[in-house]
């Protein structure tokens, strides 16, 4: 791969995915990045394009629940690698990589209560592409590691640090945080993650930048 990102359209990267789900009966893309990229847009958009065909599962869903992180001692931290279920995780991308009769059902995280809920996403066994996106897919540590190898691609989503940090922001004063809060938690436990997330680029098949033209993914993660 490329060190730099290349610049594309959605309508170039829609029909990429397309041509993914129509290589097997059952096909795995996922999108990394850091917090603001855009993954969570992306991945939305990429999954209305296709229809029926497609299904989104983000790696959100396995937050680990707050009286958890309270527990543990991490709930200053929410968003690091070891705030998540990992191991949860792969386990759920193994059964979507091996689809039976029956639908899978995924957990989906609801920032309204900032907790996951169970069974909140089914997948059908007809599904093609399942698209899945989250900040960790690249990280070659045990147990994010074995998610490499589940998927068929990997993107990396890349945008400019001063308009990530401005997304990121946004997104925190949106959910309630007051400005002075929102600007610190983006460039302090975000920023963290961030570094830790960009790192792990080089192991994506393709590093890409939503081209000038397209701005379908101004507030997302």
């Amino acid at each position: 791969m490329s060190a730099d990102p290349r610049a594309l359209t959605l309508a170039q990267l829609v029909a990429r995915a397309r041509n993914l789900a129509d290589t097997g009966p059952r096909r795995l893309l996922g999108i990394a990045g850091a917090p603001g990229a855009g993954k969570s847009t992306l991945a939305a958009s990429l999954v209305a394009e296709l229809g029926p065909t497609a299904a989104l599962v983000p790696m959100d869903g396995f937050h680990l629940a707050e009286v958890e992180l309270r527990r543990l001692g991490r709930r200053d931290r929410k968003g690091a690698p070891d705030t998540f279920d990992a191991a949860g995780y792969v386990a759920l991308l193994h059964r979507l990589r091996n689809p039976g009769p029956l639908p899978v059902y995924a957990p989906e995280f609801h920032r309204d209560i900032e907790e996951p809920v169970a069974g909140a996403i089914p997948v059908p066994p007809d599904v093609r592409l399942v698209v899945t996106e989250g900040n960790y897919l690249l990280m070659p540590e045990h147990p994010w590691g074995e998610l490499r190898d589940l998927f068929d691609e990997v993107w990396y989503l890349d945008l400019d640090q001063r308009e990530r940090l401005r997304r990121l922001t946004d997104r925190h004063i949106a959910y309630g945080r007051d400005p002075v809060e929102a600007a610190a938690r983006a460039r302090g436990t975000d920023q963290v993650n961030a570094e830790l997330i960009a790192a792990t680029a080089g192991r994506a098949d393709l590093m890409v930048r939503l081209s000038a033209s397209d701005h379908r993914c101004d507030h997302s993660r």
